[in-house]
């Protein structure tokens, strides 16, 4: 004999009793399809620990109620403070339990918790501050996005879709999309697609001494990838920094400074960093 599959609270019912709309203006788009909001937590890797939840973007409760099913305890940080209250109130026996802990606050300012994974459907304005404050911390995460920018997180090299977006986040994480979900699945529905991105932590096969240079030197590189990486180099030294830019085009093969930015793998662009750090004095840049 089997346990019985939990009952989630409705997603509909929960906005009912919230008293809220949503508002695409304050990227408010509540995920509504319980096919999905049941899916998302299964989509943590297998051997994540799930000790402690955290949500970013809480809403109503819709998926946090799966969360607290999914893990041991759960912490939900919600900007919207008559959103939080409302969690607090409507989840008050988890609460109570200590469960669930419920963050009133911005969640690029807030104290994050000792968390073990994520799951959250983040609000779309804040997407990519949000998941570069997470995955530096080396977590498990499901991440939800617009489909754009997702396909852009999991590009290759060589793709219109490849950019810095790309190279940031394979540096920290294995990532792939797992599922596409249309604008139906949210009430209000938003005018684009939508899609779940999970993020496996792992170290890169490749070694940076300067993490910050590096991610600088991508930015810099991506902001002229229509350019050879020759001229991107010699361009860009206000951005990334470098003091001596010629230096680093002397000492640098040229098959790859025939190259454009886009045609590097996040190796190569490693390798170019560790030779501009090499060849140049490196400043703080932009």
């Amino acid at each position: 004999m089997t346990d019985a599959a939990p009952e989630f609270r409705d997603p509909d019912d929960l906005r009912r009793r919230a008293g809220v709309r949503g508002d695409p203006d304050r990227d408010q788009h509540f995920l509504v399809d319980d096919r999905v909001l049941d899916r998302l937590p299964g989509y943590l890797p297998e051997d994540a620990d799930r000790s402690h939840l955290l949500e970013i973007g809480g809403g109503t409760g819709a998926l946090t109620d799966r969360l607290l099913a999914a893990g041991d305890r759960v912490t939900v940080v919600e900007r919207d403070r008559d959103l939080a209250a409302f969690l607090r109130e409507e989840f008050a026996d988890e609460v109570a339990a200590g469960d669930l802990d419920i963050v009133a606050g911005d969640a690029l300012d807030v104290d994050l918790p000792e968390f073990t994974a994520s799951v959250s459907n983040l609000p779309y304005g804040v997407s990519s501050a949000v998941t570069f404050r997470l995955l530096p911390l080396g977590k498990p995460l499901v991440l939800m996005f617009q489909a754009e920018f997702a396909d852009r997180m999991v590009a290759e090299p060589g793709t219109s879709e490849y950019g810095r977006l790309s190279v940031s986040t394979q540096h920290y994480a294995d990532v792939e999309v797992v599922e596409r979900i249309p604008p139906e699945a949210f009430d209000p529905q938003p005018r684009v697609d939508s899609a779940v991105v999970r993020c496996v932590p792992r170290d890169p096969e490749y070694e940076v001494d300067d993490e910050a240079f590096f991610l600088r030197f991508v930015k810099a590189l991506f902001t002229q990838r229509r350019k050879t990486v020759r001229n991107a180099i010699r361009n860009t030294a206000h951005i990334s920094g470098l003091a001596d830019p010629d230096a680093v085009v002397d000492a640098a093969a040229e098959d790859l400074l025939s190259k454009r930015p886009g045609d590097l793998s996040p190796a190569a662009f490693a390798a170019l960093t560790e030779l501009a750090v090499e060849t140049s004095e490196v400043g703080p840049g932009q």
